[in-house]
């Protein structure tokens, strides 16, 4: 039997490493098909790969799948949506809202979700510095920024950096539309056809439910690559992030989804396209 060798991103955060732990370490039957040793890297790096069509599956901001909708198409299990996790804007001392459109505000890469949700919700403010997401909370602490937008273990540890929250984006986004915010994807080469798409589609979920089933099994692999090593950090990551839409997006996933993208578009934000987003 012929054995299909597909390429895989994804993020080296608590929550990818999570999900993705049964699938790369043959924990779930995937016949037919084989992965190449899979991509780990930054969600803005794994958005440029997709630009660049680099990879068959991988991990992707609903920001970039916006710009890459010709060429990939989203799965329905492997996602980050949710509430109460949104990207956080924080600073130094605390600053009125409308004082913001003067500073310099870090954002960690321009088609991340959480750059997309600042200029929807504070269109006014134009100095926007791109730092990897890893290194904003360091450079508000050295002054090399005003505020900056934080993601993933960052949410948990910014108050241990003296750093206030101005604002919870993802609070804004539920306030505004009742939906869960959509942060990331799993998104697949719709040149790869439907059958695999859906094979795939399978294989993902079940290894969420691996997860979900043996989470001591994967932590070792979680630990090795979370930028936070703190047990409980690490814990709380996956809690927030891995949830039932992780699973299956289902009927409130898919709208929150399209929400998202129209609201994008209707900001001006993110390009028109007619393009289904999923499979």
């Amino acid at each position: 039997m012929t054995m299909q060798s597909l390429s895989l991103g994804y993020s080296p955060c608590p929550n990818d490493t999570f999900i993705f732990y049964g699938l790369v370490h043959g924990k779930i039957s995937f016949p037919g098909y084989g992965f190449q040793d899979p991509v780990l890297e930054d969600v803005e790096q794994l958005n440029v790969l997709a630009f660049e069509g680099r990879l068959d599956i991988t991990k992707l901001s609903f920001h970039a799948l916006a710009h890459v909708l010709d060429d990939y198409c989203v799965l329905t299990s492997g996602s980050a949506l949710g509430r109460g996790c949104g990207p956080l804007l924080v600073s130094r001392k605390p600053f009125a809202l409308s004082d913001l459109k003067k500073k310099r505000i870090a954002i960690p890469g321009k088609l991340t979700t959480a750059a997309l949700l600042f200029r929807m919700f504070l269109p006014d403010c134009v100095d926007l510095v791109e730092i990897r997401f890893d290194c904003i909370m360091e450079s508000i602490e050295n002054g090399m920024v005003d505020a900056g937008v934080i993601i993933h273990e960052s949410r948990f540890t910014y108050e241990k950096h003296g750093l206030y929250a101005l604002q919870d984006l993802g609070q804004w986004w539920e306030n505004l539309t009742g939906l869960p915010l959509p942060l990331g994807c799993i998104a697949i080469k719709r040149s790869l056809g439907e059958k695999t798409a859906v094979e795939v589609d399978q294989a993902i979920r079940k290894s969420v439910q691996y997860g979900f089933a043996h989470p001591d099994h994967c932590l070792p692999y979680i630990r090795r690559h979370s930028q936070e090593l703190a047990p409980e950090v690490v814990t709380n990551h996956i809690h927030l992030y891995v949830n039932d839409y992780s699973e299956n997006l289902g009927e409130e996933g898919v709208a929150a989804i399209s929400r998202f993208l129209q609201h994008g578009r209707e900001a001006g934000v993110l390009p028109a396209n007619s393009m289904p987003f999923m499979v």
